[in-house]
């Protein structure tokens, strides 16, 4: 109720030890807070948020529009809902070495267990895009530096992402990959890689967990999570899907309420009242609202 009773240090501790475990983890991206409540009522174990999310969220292109304090906020109110372990999209660290460093900070305040920081210059693109450009591989390891020595809980996971692999090749990539493991990454997030084969490359030259995208509509193949598996992928996150699937339904739904005037053709395809309630764990506010205003007076 209200909050999660996990602590942020329980849920980092958690996201830890879950990487340990031989199968992947998948990390369906939330949209927003009651959307990350679905996807622990659904049996997942870690929760994204991300930044193409986010911007989208407020009406704007995923180019490096938003704001660390509107990332930071989004972060606090998905992390409170949850006991979930969240990764949170944190692009390039909205700036260099010091901003992202308070940024790091801002986002363990949140309640992130898991950040990730990439090497695009500022301000970034989304990674599906064309026309993206990285910095300097120094100025990376500097960002990637400062988010490892910002963090007070050392069990916040710094991931770093490279763009390499769109601006410049595969072996730039996995060059870039090795320095920020040198820099102090804890995993890395390798973005666009087109086949199995550059999966299998990365793999091979990096022994940090390995986070994949597996995003609708992108550069490289629809990933299945088997796939990733067998390719020994540690993470998966599906971004922006539980946001594809509702807006799609809402188009739709408008679609017919405008055609039809009513909606009722569609009521089965809608969370219904009493499964909002259930999600919401109405049950307990009135339990807690009974018991602190249900008592009688004494002289």
């Amino acid at each position: 109720m209200l909050h999660s009773s996990t602590t942020p240090a329980a849920k980092r501790l958690a996201l830890r030890e879950r990487l340990g475990a031989r199968d992947i983890l998948v990390l369906p991206g939330a949209f927003n807070p009651l959307s990350a409540m679905l996807i622990e009522r659904r049996g997942f174990e870690a929760a994204y948020l991300s930044g193409a999310v986010i911007a989208a969220d407020l009406g704007l292109p995923d180019v490096g529009l938003t704001t660390l304090s509107e990332v930071a906020l989004r972060s606090q109110q998905v992390a409170r809902v949850t006991s979930l372990p969240l990764l949170v999209d944190a692009d390039t660290g909205f700036g260099e070495a010091m901003n992202v460093a308070r940024t790091i900070q801002l986002l363990e305040d949140a309640g992130a267990a898991g950040v990730h920081v990439e090497d695009q210059v500022n301000p970034k693109r989304c990674g599906h895009l064309d026309g993206k450009l990285v910095v300097d591989v120094g100025v990376a390891r500097q960002r990637v530096a400062a988010a490892v020595a910002a963090r007070r809980d050392p069990n916040l996971l710094i991931v770093a992402r490279t763009d390499a692999r769109a601006t410049d090749s595969l072996a730039a990539a996995i060059d870039r990959a090795r320095s920020y493991v040198d820099a102090g990454a804890d995993a890395i997030f390798p973005e666009a890689l087109l086949d199995a084969g550059e999966f299998e490359a990365f793999r091979e030259a990096i022994k940090v967990p390995l986070l994949a995208n597996a995003t609708e509509f992108g550069k490289g193949e629809p990933w299945a999570v088997a796939a990733l598996n067998d390719l020994g992928v540690d993470m998966v996150i599906f971004p922006v899907s539980l946001l594809r699937l509702a807006m799609g339904a809402a188009e739709r739904g408008l679609g017919v309420l405008r055609e039809r005037g009513e909606l009722s053709s569609l009521f089965e395809t809608m969370q219904s009242r009493s499964e909002l309630y259930e999600l919401l764990d109405y049950k307990s506010y009135e339990q807690f609202d009974g018991d602190v205003f249900n008592f009688g007076s004494t002289t």
